[in-house]
This record gives structure tokens, C-alpha cells and sequence, in this order.
């Protein structure tokens, strides 16, 4: 326990909140990120802000915990920004991915309705994740379900096919992105933009109590963990490998020691 930190801390179980915005007592005007900027993802030993190390009450594995921080964190906090709440219809595009997945459980335990864009061979999978309705990645979204159909839009993707995805909110709709792994280069009609009065988030720093709450998920159940596989930490060349081969919906978990 480092200089004020209440020693009644020792032997707690915790995760750690991967968006660090205190580092060795000081507080950081951009935050760093755990195991990015700052050591420590991959270390047997580590120290970090007591603020940021969130005691957790669950029955489930480490492997299993280890599962949640940076894509459950990721898609709760576009959640959040978009205010996802009961009733919304939502649509999340790279759905079968770490935090498409972690998405649509999170937007289902918030009591919203949630559709999916993702390749066929995963549409059972995400089916039992809480999607109501499942798309493959080249459906026409205008014909089915049809513009105007989405309260919001949660978008990992962005690509050729983005023009699409603000066609098909409502008026008032809220759109939130955290990746780009379609490609970075949009087109924006800014007409569809102010004459539906939309509103857009880009989400990469979780929000304050963004990570308390996902805890609070997760000690009540209403998530659970998606791990497809574990490896030791000196396969992790085979472990992505395996990963791109076969494309899990799931989560990689490395072991360390």
C-alpha cells in the first residue's frame, strides 16, 4: 500500500480501471493507458492509483474478470455517452468483435433493443448475447429495417458503408464511435446531420463512474464473461494467429506467470 492509501486494502480483489487519469500521485491532462502509455498490462507486479484499482465481489475466475476491463469498459462508456436507456433501439456494427460483443450485453441489461451487423456464421452467437435482430455486413439497412428505425448507433466499423448508419437513426438519434476498423475516411452529408438534429460522440477516455458502474454489472450478474480461449503469455504470437484464423466471438486472456 503506497502513502495514504487505507491499509484494510490488502487481500481485496480488484480490476484495474484501464483509463488512468492519476499516475505516481500526479493528475494527468490526458490519460494514459494501462500497459500502453504506462507499464504494466503483461507485468506479475504493478502499482497503479489507488483510485483506479476497483474492488470487485464476484464469484467468477480470474481469467474470467480479466476478460472485462478495456472492451467491456469501451462499449460502457459509449453507452453511456449515447444514453442508452430502456426502450432505445440500438444498433451495434462489428458486433461479434471484443467490444461490438460486450455491446450488446450491455445495451440488453440496460433493457434497450438491440440489432446486430456482423457475417452470418456468428448470428446464433450474438443471437444468445441478447441481439434481437441480426444483419449481414453488406444488408441493405434502408430496405430492412428502413430508415429512421434506430434510437442509436453504437459503430466500431466506419468504411465506405458509413453514410448508411445516419440514415437509419431517428430524429434526435445519437451515434458513438470508438473504431475504425472499416476504414477511417467517412463521407458526412451534413445536411442529414442538422436536419435530423443528430448528435455524434467520439468515445475513447471512459467517463467518471463509468468503470464503477461496469463493476456493478458484473457483481449483479447481468453480464457474464465471453472467453474463447487462454494462453500463456509466451504464446501470444500463436494467440492472435488463432484469433484472425478462426474469429472468435470471444475474448483472448494471457496468463501471466
Amino acid at each position: 500500500m503506497g502513502e495514504g492509501v487505507e491499509p484494510d486494502r490488502v487481500g481485496e480483489r480488484v480490476l484495474i480501471e484501464p483509463s488512468l487519469t492519476e499516475i505516481a500521485g500526479e493528475q494527468l491532462e490526458t490519460p494514459w493507458y494501462f500497459g500502453s502509455e504506462c507499464d504494466g498490462g503483461f507485468a506479475q507486479d504493478t502499482r497503479v492509483a489507488s483510485r483506479h484499482a476497483h474492488q470487485v465481489d464476484s464469484a467468477l475466475s480470474d481469467d474470467e474478470l480479466a476478460s472485462f476491463p478495456c472492451s467491456y469498459s469501451t462499449a460502457e462508456n459509449m453507452l453511456t455517452r449515447a444514453a442508452v436507456g430502456r426502450g432505445d433501439r440500438v444498433l451495434v456494427t462489428g458486433a461479434s468483435g471484443g467490444v461490438g460483443s460486450a455491446a450488446i450485453q450491455l445495451a440488453a441489461a440496460r433493457g434497450a433493443l438491440v440489432d446486430a451487423l456482423t457475417s452470418p456464421a456468428k448470428f446464433e452467437h450474438l443471437a444468445k448475447l441478447g441481439a434481437q435482430r441480426t444483419f449481414a455486413r453488406d444488408a441493405d439497412l434502408l430496405n430492412d429495417p428502413g430508415g429512421q428505425s434506430y434510437d442509436v448507433v453504437i459503430d466500431l466499423v466506419g468504411g465506405p458503408g458509413w453514410p448508411v448508419l445516419l440514415e437509419v437513426l431517428k430524429r434526435n438519434g445519437r451515434y458513438a464511435v470508438s473504431g475504425a476498423i472499416g476504414g477511417h475516411g467517412v463521407e458526412l452529408d451534413l445536411r442529414t446531420l442538422y436536419l435530423k438534429d443528430l448528435s455524434l460522440f467520439g468515445c475513447t477516455v471512459l467517463g467518471e463512474g463509468v468503470f464503477a458502474g461496469l463493476v456493478e454489472r458484473i457483481e449483479s450478474g447481468q453480464i457474464r464473461p465471453l472467453v474463447a480461449a487462454t494462453f500463456p503469455l509466451e504464446r501470444i504470437a500463436q494467440a492472435q494467429d488463432l484469433f484472425q484464423q478462426k474469429g472468435h466471438v470471444g475474448k483472448i486472456v494471457l496468463e501471466v506467470g
